[in-house]
């Protein structure tokens, strides 16, 4: 459980820009949380300027998972609805919505993020809706992640959702 302020400006300020770069070397994240678990190993969650950086080790095997507007310029591309291999699976989507809707969504996220165990939540200054969050969690020996990155404007806002499951 762990809400930060940064004192930062976000370098992705649209979800058109996002993209997947997968097994890249992590950029050094500015907060991050690590979960451990003796039978799935150790997942880190990560935030970025205003993106993401997940690494899951479990034995010698590594994957790392960047959604960010640097993503495509290391070797991936733009942020695809879905990527399945070698274990691993990938979903996302964006969502327009009304700003008030978007705020109600950052409310909610923030208070569950303060208060439950592999979760992140990161804001940024000049709007209090902007946010990205991360929750973890171990399910049979197989990591599941989730990630919601919230982009206020004006009256409306986006909110790109990620689902991944690794299992070594």
């Amino acid at each position: 459980m762990s809400v930060h302020v940064l004192d930062i400006a976000p370098r992705d300020v649209s979800a058109a820009a996002l993209g997947l770069v997968l097994d890249a070397p992590a950029p050094a994240p500015l907060v991050s949380v690590q979960l451990t678990d003796s039978v799935a190993g150790t997942l880190t969650l990560g935030v970025l300027g205003a993106s993401h950086v997940v690494t899951a080790e479990s034995g010698e095997h590594t994957l790392t998972e960047q959604v960010s507007c640097d993503a495509v310029d290391a070797g991936g591309r733009l942020l695809p609805d879905s990527e399945d291999h070698d274990g691993y699976r990938f979903r996302s989507r964006a969502t327009t919505v009304q700003r008030d809707e978007l705020a109600q969504k950052a409310a909610g996220l923030r208070d569950t993020a303060s208060s439950e165990h592999g979760w992140l939540c990161a804001g940024f200054p000049g709007d209090g809706d902007a946010l990205t969050v991360l929750s973890g969690a171990v399910d049979s020996g197989e990591w599941h992640w989730r990630t919601w990155h919230l982009y206020p404007c004006g009256d409306v806002g986006v909110i790109v959702e990620t689902e991944s499951r690794w299992r070594p």
